[in-house]
Order: C-alpha cells, then structure tokens, then sequence
C-alpha cells in the first residue's frame, strides 16, 4: 500500500483520452478551427436568416456568438502549446465544436424555419435570455436543491454503508436482511410519498427520506456483494497475522469492496436525482423541481428549458465530482482494469 500511494511527482496525472492526445505530435488543423468556423457560420445564420418563429429578441444569443469568434480564436492557439494545456484543449476541440453546432441546428429548426412551434420549444435566443434575466430565481432554486439533494444522498449513503457491512458480515443479519432488502428495495422510492408527507413533519425532512430511502437500497445491496465477496486468502492471511474482527471489517473487507461500493454509490447517486424532483413537489417553495412546475404552469418553457439546463450542468458536475473521488481512491486500479 506505501509503493501505492507513493507519488513520484506532483504534476496531476492525465486521463488515458488526454494521455493518448499528447501522444500525437501536432495538432490537426481543420479539428482545431472546427469550432471558430462553427461559431461564425452560426453567427452568419443567426443574423442572415429572417426570423419565422415569433418569439420576444433580446440579441443575448447574437452577443454571445460574437464573443465566442475570438474565444475560439483563442482555443485554437492553445492547441499548440505544451503540456496538459494542450492536451486538454486538443481533445476538447471536437467536443466545443458539435455543442456550437447543435446550437446552430436548434436556432434553425426554431427561430429561423418554425419547424418546431411556440410556446412549446423556444429557440437558444429565448432560453439563453430566460437564463439570464431569471438568474437569481434559478441560482437560489439550484442551492436548495443542492441542500436537499446532499442531505439526502448523506443519509442514504450513511445508512446503506452500516446496513450493507453488517448484512454483508454477519450470517444472522444476513438471514433476516436480505429478505427484507429484497422485498423493500425494488420498490421506486416515490411509491412512499403518501407515507413520507404523514409521518415527516415539514417537506425538507420528507424530502430527504425520500432521496434517502432511493439512495440506500443501491448502496447497501452493493455494499453488501463487495463484503461477502471479499476472497478468503485476504482474510486468512490477516487472521494469521493475529488481526481481530475490527481489523477484518475496516483494513480488509472494506477496502477490497471499494470498486462494487462506489458502483452503489453512482446507481445511489442516479437514483437521488431521478427521486429529488417529485421531492420537491411536496408543499416546498422553492428547487429546481418547482420552478419546473411553477413556469410549466404558466406556459413560460424558455424558463423551464432554463432550469433543465441548470440541472443538468448541476447533474454533471456532481457526478463528475464523485468521478474524481473514485480515480483518487481507486488509482490502485489503474493497469489492472480498463476504466
């Protein structure tokens, strides 16, 4: 374990994708411009084509086009240099170039040719200006669904662990547990609003037993096959270097169950997600998911496609984020499995 966690140096280690880009000698040309020719022929269509869909102009989308031209102009000299910089900006350039150009699909398949129709699908130009103009309302609702979001996953997460370690362990919690983890947890954890608005007393705390309850069956029958598939020559040699219960479960059991844990804690993670939207639906004033249902109701979807963008660039990062807390546990593994 110390030749493991030795670092020899202290430059951040890059993805295999960014590894395999540095590889390459030089930076393809037409990849490296894809995106400033992408962003001008958007631009030019943005500004060229007549508008058919009636739809309210702020020209944010215009302004915002031009000042990526520049940008990208930018993006691509940095392809050109050393280093992780480089790398980094070499592999993304494909990636910024389709996300311009599916924004140029969008304007003309709204704004431009009205082939999808108003109220219902509003153009970049519309939702771009609802995210903008409503930005406190969207970062105020993004920060309680974050609060309720993380105390939900932390109680889950919490109980699933304790639960999974003793069903996992223990031969008698294993005969009466897994019974009733079968019967439970396949169960979708907004089947229990009913019970969760009479037994809780306000909706934060309902709505956290709710994000609870969908994140601990994943995480607690994932804990549970880590343990009890824990090899026996692991625990054989530690009993004969005189390790007692205590050392079995928490240096030995536990740390060879981390990879089948984390994949608990992801489904847990995606499950939480799916489950905070109707938890707040439950007499709460504030989240994400009222927002959603307070501008569907009035027919406003440049603010609801606002939202949903807010929620996933949320979604992603969180997730993200627990990525990199697995790549840094795990780096074990790294040569041994392909990730």
């Amino acid at each position: 374990m110390d030749a493991l966690a030795s670092n020899p140096t202290d430059q951040p280690q890059l993805p295999d994708d960014l590894a395999a880009v540095e590889a390459g000698d030089r930076p393809n040309f037409v990849s490296a411009f894809a995106p400033t020719f992408v962003t001008a022929l958007a631009l030019a269509v943005h500004l060229g084509l007549a508008n058919t869909q009636l739809a309210p102009l702020s020209h944010f989308y215009a302004n915002l086009l031009i000042f990526l031209v520049p940008g990208s102009l930018v993006f691509a000299g940095l392809q050109w240099t050393s280093g992780w910089v480089g790398s980094w900006t070499r592999y993304r350039s494909p990636l910024a170039a389709g996300l311009v150009f599916a924004f140029l699909l969008w304007d003309l398949a709204t704004l431009k040719l009205a082939w999808l129709p108003m109220p219902y699908f509003p153009g970049p130009e519309g939702v771009l200006s609802a995210l903008w103009e409503d930005r406190d309302s969207l970062a105020l609702s993004a920060y309680h669904s974050l609060r309720l979001l993380l105390c939900g996953y932390a109680v889950g997460v919490s109980v699933g662990l304790v639960c999974g370690v003793f069903i996992g362990w223990f031969r008698r919690v294993r005969y009466w547990g897994m019974p009733l983890l079968k019967l439970l947890g396949p169960i979708p954890a907004t089947a229990y609003v009913p019970l969760a608005m009479v037994t809780f007393p306000n909706a934060f705390l309902s709505g956290t037993a709710l994000i609870a309850l969908a994140v601990w069956f994943p995480v607690t029958m994932l804990t549970t096959s880590g343990i009890a598939n824990v090899p026996v020559s692991y625990l054989d040699v530690a009993r004969t270097l005189g390790a007692g219960r205590g050392y079995l479960i928490f240096r030995v059991a536990l740390p060879a169950s981390l990879p089948s844990i984390f994949l608990g804690l992801f489904m847990g993670l995606g499950s939480a997600f799916l489950t905070l939207i109707v938890a707040e639906t439950l007499g709460v004033s504030s989240g994400l998911g009222w927002y959603l249902k307070w501008k569907q109701g009035y027919l406003e979807y440049a603010h609801v496609y606002a939202a949903l963008a807010i929620m996933a660039l949320f979604f992603s990062g969180l997730m993200t984020a627990l990525f990199k807390v697995r790549d840094r546990v795990l780096s074990w593994q790294k040569g041994v499995i392909r990730w």
